[in-house]
């Protein structure tokens, strides 16, 4: 038996596959996980460069804003390693720490998406501050379970005691109430504002460009 289930990956590779096809799979690996932190790092970089800096500074030369995307790949990648000790604070199970983390940040994200495409009155402050109230609570979660204190009241069941799931739920919930509440106390937006984003605001021409791309 394992103790730490996170070999149980390289031991079946290391145990079942022939010398050959070892090498492969490894490979395979390695670019995956390459392709995977080249995307990151140029999403980061671009993220920052095109619309933060730029946005400021919009008469930067591009020799400039390459060189400012090439710091802000340095900075995406120490922050990173730097992240490494949050990983492990967090325990030694690997799938554990990923459901966690997106028990943290997906609540916030699907409920603007969701109501955003469902439903006519939800604003644009309503959805900035469903996210920035949900990843506030997200937060406060993760800095409760790296430091993992010891009293025991409500504010440390709900932010480190409760099942991750269970809080995500609860996250969930919390976040489409202030969404709704603040898009009730805010003006609704212009119907030229949402047209064809929101499900029955798409004009005929807009679904007849839509079915014809089906068979494009």
């Amino acid at each position: 038996a394992l103790q730490n289930p996170d070999l149980a990956f390289p031991m079946l590779v290391n145990t079942l596959l022939p010398i050959g096809l070892k090498g492969v799979v490894i490979c395979g690996i390695l670019a995956a996980l390459m392709s995977s932190l080249a995307s990151l790092y140029n999403s980061s970089a671009m993220l920052y460069t095109i619309d933060i800096y730029k946005r400021k500074h919009p008469e930067t030369e591009e020799k400039r804003l390459v060189s400012i995307g090439r710091i802000a790949t340095v900075v995406v990648v120490v922050l990173g390693v730097l992240w490494m000790f949050v990983i492990q604070a967090m325990g030694k199970n690997l799938y554990a720490y990923i459901q966690n983390i997106q028990s943290l940040l997906a609540p916030a994200i699907a409920t603007v998406f969701l109501l955003g495409i469902c439903w006519k009155k939800t604003t644009a402050k309503a959805g900035m501050w469903t996210l920035i109230i949900g990843i506030v609570i997200g937060a406060l979660r993760l800095v409760t379970m790296i430091i993992n204190p010891q009293s025991h009241n409500a504010f440390t069941y709900v932010f480190n005691e409760m099942n991750i799931y269970t809080f995500g739920v609860c996250t969930f919930i919390t976040c489409i109430l202030v969404c709704l509440a603040i898009s009730l106390c805010t003006k609704k937006p212009a119907v030229e504002q949402i047209q064809g984003l929101v499900f029955g605001t798409a004009t005929k021409a807009q679904k007849a460009e839509d079915r014809g791309s089906w068979s494009g």
